[in-house]
């Protein structure tokens, strides 16, 4: 069974030490682990200095009858909107993002975002957490690699868990496609501010699809340190050189890192952009 002080031992042992981190993780490729995700959560908030993860809630988005062109939707889907729920701080991260996500948002509920679609929550990342508002939601991320920062895929790879399961990707990728000037799309979602009714806010800068990420792997593979904590690979990149990484792939090949699904409407319309 893993432990707190073996988690401690791996993480400490990258060059993450100390440093301002985003993490994605699957706590099932782990193993065993003494405590759970809250172990795992506990020992990466003591190796680094700020920690950052995703808390994304996408049972929030809703479609409007009418909407931009080329914006990848099919507008009028009414159905969808019965269905979803108003966002709050409270509100859990969506399933998809992994119970170490989870984990961290009900650590420290103070330090989460409120962006509709793509908040945040941290630990001693309140500097990187104030960066984001609605218009770019991916900001924290860009505070982050101020910090000469890293992000720490825990089992996971870039473009999806790496069990099959867990849907967690590598965000600051699409930060970085951003900064390459890729295609960005509008998402409308519900929000709930403190003691006010529900209302529909739009949401700009939501990002393309990213089933197309591992093709990044192996340019990014000098790039990496990488450890094995149980059976989950632990890999580190720094945020700064995933950004040149991506926009220099970007600039090679506009189409660099779409998916090849024929009905994958971001990436068909990002390559109707170029």
């Amino acid at each position: 069974m893993i432990t707190a002080r073996d988690l401690i031992s791996g993480f400490q042992s990258l060059p993450i030490r100390g440093q301002a981190v985003i993490a994605h993780g699957s706590l099932k490729k782990f193993g065993r682990v003494e405590g759970g995700a809250r172990t795992v959560i506990d020992a990466l908030s003591e190796s680094v200095d700020s920690l950052v993860m995703p808390a994304f809630t996408y049972q929030t988005m809703v479609v409007p009858e009418v909407g931009p062109p080329n914006n990848a939707m099919d507008y009028g889907a009414g159905q969808a909107n019965r269905d979803a729920l108003p966002f709050t701080r409270n509100l859990p991260v969506d399933s998809e993002i992994g119970i170490l996500a989870e984990t961290l948002r009900r650590r420290a509920p103070e330090e989460r975002t409120t962006h509709p679609t793509h908040s945040f929550s941290g630990v001693n990342a309140r500097y990187a957490l104030d960066k984001q508002t609605l218009f770019d939601p991916l900001a924290p991320i860009g505070a982050l690699a101020e910090r000469n920062g890293w992000v720490l895929l825990m089992g996971v790879d870039h473009s999806a868990g790496a069990d099959g399961v867990n849907h967690c990707v590598n965000t600051s990728i699409h930060y970085a496609e951003k900064l390459a000037g890729r295609k960005q799309f509008i998402r409308w979602a519900l929000s709930k501010p403190d003691h006010r009714p529900a209302r529909i806010v739009e949401c700009t800068g939501f990002p393309g699809d990213s089933a197309g990420f591992d093709a990044l792997a192996k340019t990014l593979e000098a790039e990496t340190d990488s450890i094995v904590i149980g059976d989950a690979l632990i890999e580190a990149v720094r945020l700064n050189r995933l950004f040149e990484v991506v926009q220099m792939v970007i600039k090679e090949n506009p189409l660099a890192l779409l998916c090849d699904k024929d009905n994958c409407a971001r990436c068909n319309a990002v390559r109707a952009s170029v």
